[in-house]
């Protein structure tokens, strides 16, 4: 198991050195076109991924797959752990969907030039990782021990759900106005102007943070809290630790290219906040019923899952676009 993970690891570290230091390493900004090929190769590994999956849990690899998921009770065959993969991979990518608009509220707000923006988020990915890795880590031995926290996650998923439904997905306040933003600059010393893409300078003899850093550290918190939902929420598929953090570390990897092929176009997708919120209501009920759901569909029960969800996120993006044409005047 710990070959597994270290594998994994190297990989991960693989790839972020061969994006900052040869596809990035000079600060530029990202075209559409050059977003949408990098968010195709992300997507394209996340699912090559899918085959070691399959292979490794179907034959034990490594320790893969050799013990109950405590989700339902079942050893992790290769055909259910590359579902479950998959259903995982799908409801993050979608959850993190959501966070490109924080993001993009957050670089605006900020002025971050669109240079810069790339930096700031290999490094909020980086963060991300390493938090998410944590929260898994904690949130796999609950689960493991305590198998009632699991009502309390779906029941805290349909909460989310509804308050995003009622609320429509609206942000609120700028950062630049937020309590964030004004505790940061209250306890940490931060410089007045921009320093190109340094996030700390050292100025009078004493070490200062650039706004470069100060937007880091709003990615960073923005990212917190939304995996607070988005973690819970893929323990309604498996408590599995390595296929919640592959999972989870694909989504992330992708969500870089993923903001900067969203970013202009956010305002086309008007109903894919609704799709989101559907997404995590359907997570949290099946946390609540997993037991009936169990007795009815059996082992398919996360097959049906995935095609569902894809289905909802699928549904968000058509109707989105098929409003935007309705409302285009003919030339």
């Amino acid at each position: 198991m710990i070959v597994a993970w270290a594998g994994f690891l190297l990989l991960v570290g693989a790839l972020l050195a061969f994006d900052l230091g040869v596809l990035n390493r000079e600060d530029h900004v990202i075209p559409v076109r050059e977003a949408f090929r990098n968010t195709a190769i992300f997507a394209a590994l996340a699912l090559a991924f899918t085959a070691f999956v399959y292979l490794a849990y179907d034959g034990h690899w490594l320790g893969l797959g050799a013990s109950p998921d405590a989700i339902d009770g079942v050893v992790n065959t290769g055909r259910i752990a590359a579902i479950k993969y998959l259903t995982g991979y799908l409801v993050e990518l979608s959850l993190s969907t959501d966070n490109v608009f924080v993001i993009a509220l957050i670089f605006t707000h900020l002025r971050i030039p669109a240079s810069y923006q790339h930096r700031v988020l290999f490094w909020g990915v980086v963060g991300a990782l390493a938090m998410r890795g944590t929260m898994i880590a904690v949130g796999a031995q609950l689960v493991a021990r305590y198998h009632w926290i699991l009502y309390l996650f779906g029941a805290f998923l349909l909460y989310t759900a509804t308050k995003m439904l009622w609320s429509g997905g609206d942000v609120a306040a700028e950062p630049d106005e937020s309590r964030m933003v004004r505790w940061i600059r209250r306890v940490l010393p931060v410089t007045s102007s921009e320093h190109g893409h340094d996030f700390f300078i050292r100025e009078s003899g004493k070490w200062m943070l650039t706004p470069l850093a100060v937007c880091l550290l709003l990615v960073e918190t923005t990212d917190l809290l939304f995996a607070v939902d988005s973690i819970p929420a893929i323990f309604a598929i498996t408590t599995d630790p390595f296929l919640v953090f592959t999972s989870n570390v694909f989504a992330i990897l992708g969500l870089r290219s993923l903001y900067f092929a969203l970013a202009g176009a956010m305002d086309r997708f008007a109903h894919l906040k609704t799709s989101l919120a559907i997404i995590l209501g359907i997570v949290g009920a099946k946390m609540l019923v997993a037991d009936w759901l169990a007795r009815e569909f059996g082992p398919n029960v996360n097959q049906w899952l995935l095609a569902v969800i894809a289905a909802v996120l699928a549904g968000g993006v058509v109707v989105s676009l098929m409003q935007e044409r309705r409302a285009t005047p003919p030339r």
